[in-house]
């Protein structure tokens, strides 16, 4: 039987580090996860009514997640940390680092301080990171040093799958897309758009029931997602 005909495609350098990094983050993170059914509807609602208020500065379903992302980790810095030489840095604000597919690869540029920015800030300033990572022009200081991660595979009609946590961070959400599913309120069926999540943890750092309060308090906010817009959302530890 003759060898099927194929190309060698080399690992590009992106495409090595990803690998390397990925495996070590496999090989070393004792990863769990744990999902929950977000309903989405009232947020929906929201982002399109602001939108069409706010024509030159849309916002994205993704914008309120990583603002939801932000308050929640100011509510839970459980689990806003990285894991450094057996010792665990617990961070007093919310820097995210949000997957980016670019060419080749993968990009993950920092939202700092995105617990003290707007949904419209946000927007604005994943735009100009999207931009900069499709052209290759991010600096070390914009990709580095997050304390959680967020992937949305959501866009690509993608339900639900599980994302590999990016060291030394101790958390990664991947969520997926938003669609119509018949639910139980009251009692009766009735149909939601609904958003499922999946967060992975490094089990070293934080437990399930830390995990678990951090995605009530996410789902919380999407649910009733006002609160979203405004500029801060005070910590209830203070």
């Amino acid at each position: 039987m003759n060898e099927a005909e194929y190309k060698t495609v080399p690992l590009t350098p992106l495409r090595k580090i990803i690998a390397a990094r990925m495996t070590e983050a496999k090989q070393t993170i004792p990863h769990y996860r744990i999902a929950m059914d977000i309903e989405v509807d009232a947020l929906l609602a929201l982002r399109k009514q602001f939108n069409a208020d706010n024509p030159d500065t849309k916002v994205s379903v993704n914008d309120f997640v990583i603002k939801a992302c932000a308050n929640a980790l100011m509510e839970n810095p459980s689990i806003n940390i990285q894991l450094i030489d057996n010792a665990i840095h617990q961070y007093d604000q919310a820097d995210i680092s949000v997957v980016i597919a670019v060419e080749g690869g993968l990009s993950t540029p920092v939202i700092r301080n995105a617990n003290d920015k707007s949904v419209q800030a946000i927007a604005s300033e994943v735009k100009d990171l999207a931009a900069k990572a499709q052209q290759g022009g991010l600096k070390m200081d914009e990709i580095m040093g997050g304390t959680f991660s967020l992937s949305n595979l959501g866009m690509y009609g993608v339900d639900q799958f599980d994302a590999i946590i990016n060291p030394p961070q101790c958390a990664i959400l991947a969520v997926g897309a938003a669609t119509p599913r018949p639910i139980i309120k009251t009692g009766k069926v009735t149909v939601a758009t609904m958003m499922r999540v999946n967060l992975s943890l490094d089990h070293r750092a934080i437990d399930g029931a830390t995990g678990a309060q951090f995605l009530s308090i996410f789902r919380e906010q999407l649910q009733h997602p006002e609160g979203l817009l405004a500029q801060t959302r005070p910590s209830l530890s203070n």
